[in-house]
């Protein structure tokens, strides 16, 4: 069976060759007769992985001794949870920019633990732009600001961050290993690995070492940051296949060339798409505002609700499989994350203006 085109939003495309690796490795992994799924979490031959994918991520994001890297459960959803039950104390408050549907479901954990203000947000807009104005000269008793860096549902990317002296946080689920960023900026990065990182079951947090230091610690003790980074993320049982694809997706990105190569990749595909909805006439119309479009995420809308069902239906024949839009949003939406290759971003393209020119 030949493989399909994969545009999905998450759990996305993974490396072929890390597929390949991971299947002949299933059963026996290193010589030791068992499955990296049958290794205890304590012994040598899983520590080896585990040890290896959190060294191979700092080197690869050139990620500073001043912070850590956890690899915790529950995905970006339970950070949105965790991160104000350690840092919103009752004298503090947490600042928010509303730029799609994850970040207001963060605020919306957050409210229910603290004091919290939206200090910009582009919702009027129905989230087709990251919001240009924020009110970030004055943030008072400010426990953090918490940012989205990328918008699955809307197609929408932040191009640089602010420079803000609170603690900066963000979500990077969806971009995360797709580009180049100053780790440094931020005091806490989390992203559910099921986009760029590997596949879904391990949730990566990047975390400032000092800013640890100053969490709660009246909440339970599996929710504190501190209990994992003392445990080198071995607390509890880890979802050790999880954080093995990913050892192997950053294997991939160093054959690659490294993040630098990765993100130019990434740029000539989004590129290829959004040429494509640009010179088509009007009859492919982009959601997103040109200065804050996606490369990870290409959402379009068609002229009206039948020809936009009979392009998914032809593209699925084609097997490109994942290009429906959110419901919230409708259209289409193609996920062009690392894993998925420029060739397919190439067949889609011709796709659309085949499609363009019968229609």
């Amino acid at each position: 069976m030949s493989k399909v085109l994969n545009f999905n939003a998450g759990p996305a495309a993974l490396p072929r060759s890390v597929l390949e690796q991971a299947q002949a490795e299933l059963v026996d992994f290193n010589g030791t007769g068992m499955s990296v799924m049958e290794l205890s979490h304590r012994s040598g031959a899983y520590d080896e992985v585990h040890v290896q994918a959190k060294e191979q991520l700092k080197s690869i994001m050139n990620i500073p001794d001043t912070h850590d890297v956890l690899f915790l459960q529950g995905g970006a959803s339970h950070q949105f949870a965790m991160l104000p039950m350690n840092f919103l104390h009752s004298n503090k408050v947490g600042y928010y920019v509303l730029s799609g549907s994850w970040s207001e479901k963060a605020l919306s954990e957050a409210e229910k633990i603290g004091d919290t203000k939206v200090v910009a947000s582009s919702k009027e807009d129905t989230y087709s732009h990251i919001p240009k104005e924020l009110a970030l000269d004055s943030l008072p008793n400010a426990a953090y600001l918490h940012l989205t860096s990328n918008n699955t549902i809307f197609g929408t990317q932040w191009g640089n961050f602010p420079d803000v002296n609170v603690p900066l946080v963000a979500d990077m689920s969806s971009d995360i290993l797709s580009k180049e960023i100053d780790v440094s900026k931020f005091d806490c990065i989390y992203a559910g690995a099921q986009k760029n990182l590997g596949p879904s079951g391990v949730t990566v947090v990047i975390i400032r070492k000092d800013w640890i230091k100053e969490a709660n610690k009246a909440i339970p003790k599996i929710l504190q940051y501190e209990t994992h980074a003392k445990a080198n993320s071995l607390y509890n049982t880890p979802p050790t296949f999880s954080i093995y694809i990913l050892s192997l997706v950053l294997n991939w990105v160093e054959a690659q060339g490294g993040i630098g190569a990765v993100q130019r990749m990434n740029e000539q595909k989004a590129n290829l798409l959004y040429d494509c909805i640009d010179s088509s006439e009007g009859f492919y119309k982009g959601h997103a505002s040109k200065e804050s479009r996606s490369n990870m995420n290409v959402t379009f809308t068609l002229p009206n609700k039948e020809l936009t069902e009979k392009f998914l239906k032809e593209a699925k024949e084609l097997g490109m499989s994942g290009l429906n839009g959110h419901r919230s949003v409708g259209g289409c939406r193609a996920s062009i994350y690392n894993a998925v290759p420029l060739e397919a971003c190439e067949q889609l393209v011709e796709f659309m203006k085949i499609f363009k020119g019968k229609n």
